[in-house]
């Protein structure tokens, strides 16, 4: 850092600290928003580091989008409804009257987006990878364990 004419002293700021935050929110990682700064992404990590503020305002910004996502996603996988609104001009004896109409539609649940919120939530049930615990011992006897190469090629060329 170059002291009290380090870059950073313009980021701590309040309003730096707003756009920071709101870089967060609209989802742009560490690197974008080091970009945007104009530092070097180490140089953000050091800053978060070493700025308990900048810490604090990019992890509001990202929960912020990060709960909405899951929300949209969340809501993806149980289906939803909406209202579709489509607007009609007719023209009747040289008269425009004005149509609305409004349907109510159906999305159906997302198999792929339950699954995903399934084994990221639940992943001792769901996960695609089952361990069993065998107890007791495996027993497996080589009847060949004792032979030498030399007897072994015999074996294969007697065979």
């Amino acid at each position: 850092m170059r002291g009290k004419r380090g870059k950073y002293h313009q980021w701590i700021t309040k309003e730096g600290l707003l756009k920071i935050e709101g870089w967060a929110r609209d989802g742009l990682t560490n690197e974008q928003i080091a970009k945007n700064i104009g530092i070097n992404p180490d140089t953000l990590y050091t800053w978060i580091k070493r700025f308990p503020e900048i810490s604090e305002v990019l992890k509001k910004g990202k929960e912020v989008v990060d709960r909405e996502v899951e929300n949209a996603l969340l809501k993806r996988a149980l289906g939803y409804e909406y209202e579709e609104v489509k607007t009609y001009i007719e023209e009747s004896d040289g008269k425009k009257k004005k149509r609305v109409e409004k349907t109510v539609k159906h999305v159906p649940g997302d198999v792929t987006a339950q699954i995903f919120w399934l084994k990221n939530r639940k992943p001792e049930v769901w996960r695609d990878k089952k361990e069993t615990e065998l107890s007791g011992g495996v027993n497996l006897h080589n009847p060949f364990a004792d032979l030498t190469t030399e007897e072994l090629k015999k074996l294969v060329e007697d065979g």
